[in-house]
């Protein structure tokens, strides 16, 4: 029977993978708007006795847009640089910055990207009140899952993600010096609603990428989904945040010597957008969801930005897993039954460092004395001795 199981969930999780590229490469090739790519600048050519029509036509940028970076109006266009008394080095620096803002500008989809915030805080909403009203099962929260990664990952596409609004704008400002206040603004939106209100919500219901490394750790899992059916292993939390931290120093340092986007050439959501994939990405990408199957969302926990700034979020998060400790009879099938490490470290409450919660409920779904809730407040400490093995 478990050979029967394992075989099963393992031509679903092929065809699941199959059904994501397939799709995502035929609507990606259907969907209008400008390209989403990497901004690459080269230095611009330019001289303090060239006008500043010349400088346009010669470096192909718009005149709008080095009137705005030297900010000066549409009445200089045919002044030289020496005669706007403006010196030759700093223009050329604000013009590049100016230049990389429009291009980012230019890269996006903008009706696709309100389309796709209105629909994740109207699914979020929903999933809110799932979680606070019944107890999700294994396949309810399997078809969870999908509608996500149909919604926002093959429909919507990779952009925007909320592991970009921390990567692309660590690598943005590394290379150009710039802050683009689009992307700080939706990494403040994730964080507000998607970690500070209802705790790691966006990442655990609403990122495509995590949505899919979840469903296929669950199509893995026994049929009440308390564990897994092959063995699943659960890392430490010091082990997987400390190369978590390692690697958003890394991408820090790579962004700011060699204007080098590390991420980017590994960057697993473009699953889908899969003609954007390289060979490493590709290498990369199925390691990560061959992981999946025996590590609760690997990429979340040891590689993503957002999942590092997500967790320092969460301690002031205001809805979030508690425990009534009157209800709870220390069976600790919440603790076994949990994905990761995080529930035991809700439960004992012996650690002063309490690891990523992704507010997945699973927990909430095997207590069988309904002694654990998703709820506002602050999170309460079991009395002395009841944990104690007899």
């Amino acid at each position: 029977m478990k050979i029967k199981n394992i075989i099963l969930s393992s031509l679903l999780f092929v065809l699941l993978i199959i059904i994501i590229i397939i799709s995502s490469y035929f609507i990606m090739n259907l969907r209008q708007g400008p390209v989403e790519e990497s901004i690459k600048l080269d230095k611009i050519i330019i001289t303090s006795n060239m006008k500043i029509t010349e400088i346009s036509k010669t470096n192909n940028i718009p005149v709008k847009v080095i009137l705005n970076a030297l900010k000066v109006d549409d009445n200089a266009k045919n002044k030289t640089i020496l005669e706007l008394n403006i010196d030759e080095s700093k223009a050329e620096n604000n013009i590049i910055k100016q230049y990389a803002l429009y291009k980012e500008t230019g890269t996006k989809n903008w009706s696709k990207i309100r389309l796709k915030f209105i629909l994740w805080f109207i699914y979020l909403i929903i999933i809110f009140i799932l979680i606070k009203t019944i107890k999700i099962n294994k396949i309810t929260r399997i078809i969870i899952y999908f509608i996500s990664i149909l919604l926002f990952g093959i429909f919507l596409g990779s952009d925007p993600s909320p592991m970009g609004t921390v990567k692309d704008a660590i690598v943005l400002f590394g290379e150009y010096k710039v802050i683009y206040k689009p992307r700080v603004i939706a990494f403040l939106i994730f964080s507000l609603i998607g970690v500070v209100i209802a705790n790691k919500f966006i990442c655990s219901w609403g990122c495509q990428f995590g949505a899919l490394q979840d469903l296929i750790h669950r199509l893995f899992r026994t049929k009440m989904d308390k564990k897994g059916i092959i063995k699943q292993l659960k890392p430490p939390f010091w082990l997987t945040n400390s190369i978590r931290l390692s690697v958003l120093i890394l991408i820090i340092i790579f962004a700011f010597t060699i204007s080098f986007d590390l991420v980017g050439v590994i960057d697993p959501f473009k699953i889908f957008n899969p003609l954007k994939m390289g060979i490493v990405g590709i290498i990369f990408t199925g390691l990560i969801l061959l992981l999946s199957i025996f590590i609760y969302r690997p990429f979340c926990h040891f590689i993503c930005p957002f999942g590092f700034t997500g967790w320092l979020f969460e301690k002031i998060s205001i809805f979030k897993i508690h425990v009534d400790y009157n209800k709870c009879i220390a069976c600790e099938i919440c603790v076994k039954s949990c994905p990761s490490n995080v529930m035991y470290a809700i439960l004992k409450r012996n650690k002063k460092t309490i690891p990523d919660c992704f507010s997945c409920g699973t927990c909430i779904t095997n207590c069988p004395e309904n002694a654990i809730s998703y709820k506002f407040g602050i999170r309460k400490k079991p009395e002395p001795g009841k944990f104690k093995k007899l």
